[in-house]
């Protein structure tokens, strides 16, 4: 039975057993190498204090992860989130990235958020299919952003609606609120 849950840092080297192949033989993430483990722990601790941080595993074999993240600094950008998703080599065609997506938008529309936003690294045919089947949307392609592998990479960008807007929105809440203080 497939489970999906908020990630910990002790997912982390599983975590990593997913995305490490993907930063050494591929143009998907644009980091160089891999980040030590320490430094996904660190990750998904400082993220997942105001984002969410899912993984799904099946019989305590982690199959994916998807998360989200700021998408500017700026305040006006507070109620627009950025999205990956990755799914193990084994795991993938199966439904695993597009079940974490569902649990992280339902996540993400409690908090408050109202846009989700993707960047995929073109051309990728897998990803742009997996993100259009879960309701993003083409907005435009940076030409050239990223140079990776002796090459410059252009940049696509969907973005999906979580809900609609309103009129003087409430900020989004953090995934751990902080404790309110009494007089």
């Amino acid at each position: 039975m497939d489970t999906i849950r908020l990630a910990t840092p002790n997912d982390a080297e599983a975590i990593l057993a997913i995305y490490a192949p993907i930063v050494q033989h591929s143009v998907i993430s644009f980091e160089f190498s891999p980040p030590r483990l320490e430094t996904m722990q660190q990750r998904i601790q400082s993220l997942s204090e105001q984002f969410p941080w899912l993984v799904l595993e099946q019989e305590s074999h982690l199959l994916g992860y998807a998360y989200a993240s700021r998408h500017s600094e700026r305040a006006a950008y507070q109620w627009a989130t950025n999205v990956s998703v990755y799914v193990h080599a084994e795991a993938r065609r199966q439904g695993v990235a597009q079940r974490l997506y569902t649990s992280l938008f339902a996540i993400l529309r409690a908090q408050g958020f109202y846009l989700a936003c993707a960047g995929i690294t073109l051309p990728n045919p897998a990803s742009v299919a997996l993100h259009e089947s879960v309701g993003f949307e083409p907005v435009g392609v940076y030409r050239e952003v990223g140079y990776k592998f002796g090459a410059w990479h252009d940049v696509g960008w969907w973005q999906h609606t979580l809900q609609p807007r309103v009129a003087d929105p409430r900020p989004p809440r953090a995934m751990v609120e902080e404790p309110s203080s009494s007089a």
